[in-house]
Parts: structure tokens; C-alpha cells; sequence
């Protein structure tokens, strides 16, 4: 891995992470939910509840989480691909899962863009956007609800990811 760097908008924020690996590889382990806990930089990403690697827009896929100010600790979120574009980017909206099985979505989106540098170098750029969040949704959750250090963090851990494996 070489150069890193990290940026905030008003209501977006991101970072950028050169790996030592192609594009078609880092795309390869973003589209895989089970490798998600490994990448998060909180640790609040536990195991995947659809393990099935992401492979069309529209697709959902459920991920256990833990958050300690969490009403109930341990939950799940429910994510809907919103970005499919391999090996260059891929993003989905997170929400919840409703008990009648109806599902919405907080109006955030996770997007990771892939740009090759040569056969075996990736610039990855993950960006984390809440602009689309309604006020009722941001009365009980802080924007973002992480650090700084979390979208580089993330990163650093894909790029362990990657280039350990590649």
C-alpha cells in the first residue's frame, strides 16, 4: 500500500488508498459480504447474514452488526446494491428490516471506486454520503456516526486483504 488521503464534504466524506493489487481483486473481496467484517474499520461489522457474493443492482444483503449504544447491542442491517460496476465500483444503501418484512433505508450510501494504475496497483477511493438522510432519521443518529480514521482504517484493512491474497 502507498499513498492515503481523507476528505469531508458537507455531507459526504472520504478517503483514498493506493493497494498493491488489481482492481479485479479488490473488486473481487468488496463484492464478497463475508469479507466486510474484516474490512470495517469500527468493528461494529460482524458476520454476514447473506453470504452470497453481490452480483447485481437491487440485490440485498443482510449483515449482523453490533454497536454498544445500540438499543439492543447485536442487530442487522439490510443493504440493497445501488452500484455494480466491476472491477470499477460497487456501493449499497444501508437500512433495516421491518418485522412484516417490509425494508427501508436511511438514505446513506457506502461506495468504493476502483481505479487500476498498472496490472497489479489500485487506487481505492471509499466514500461514505448521508446527504440523502430525511431530518426524522437524523434526530436520533449523529452524521457521520463514526471517526475520522474509519473510511482510512477500512481501507488499510482491504488493502491487508488484498495484498496478503493476491
Amino acid at each position: 500500500m502507498t499513498r492515503s488521503t481523507h476528505s469531508t464534504a458537507e455531507e459526504n466524506e472520504s478517503a483514498t488508498l493506493t493497494v498493491t493489487a488489481s482492481a479485479t481483486r479488490v473488486f473481487t473481496i468488496l463484492a464478497d459480504p463475508s469479507a466486510h467484517s474484516a474490512i470495517d474499520g469500527t468493528g461494529w461489522v460482524q458476520e454476514p447474514a447473506d453470504p452470497a457474493p453481490l452480483t447485481e443492482v437491487g440485490q440485498i444483503f443482510r449483515m449482523n452488526m453490533y454497536h454498544p449504544k445500540h438499543p439492543d447491542g447485536d442487530y442487522r442491517v439490510a443493504n440493497k446494491v445501488e452500484v455494480l460496476d466491476s472491477p470499477r465500483a460497487i456501493g449499497w444503501l444501508t437500512g433495516t428490516e421491518k418485522a412484516d418484512g417490509r425494508l427501508e433505508f436511511g438514505g446513506w450510501i457506502w461506495r468504493y471506486d476502483l481505479t487500476p494504475l498498472g496490472p497489479s496497483e489500485t487506487e481505492v477511493t471509499l466514500s461514505y454520503d448521508w446527504s440523502a438522510v430525511p431530518p426524522s432519521v437524523r434526530e436520533y443518529i449523529q452524521f457521520p456516526p463514526f471517526g475520522p480514521e474509519h473510511l482510512i482504517d477500512s481501507l488499510r484493512h482491504l488493502a491487508e486483504l488484498t495484498e496478503g491474497t493476491s
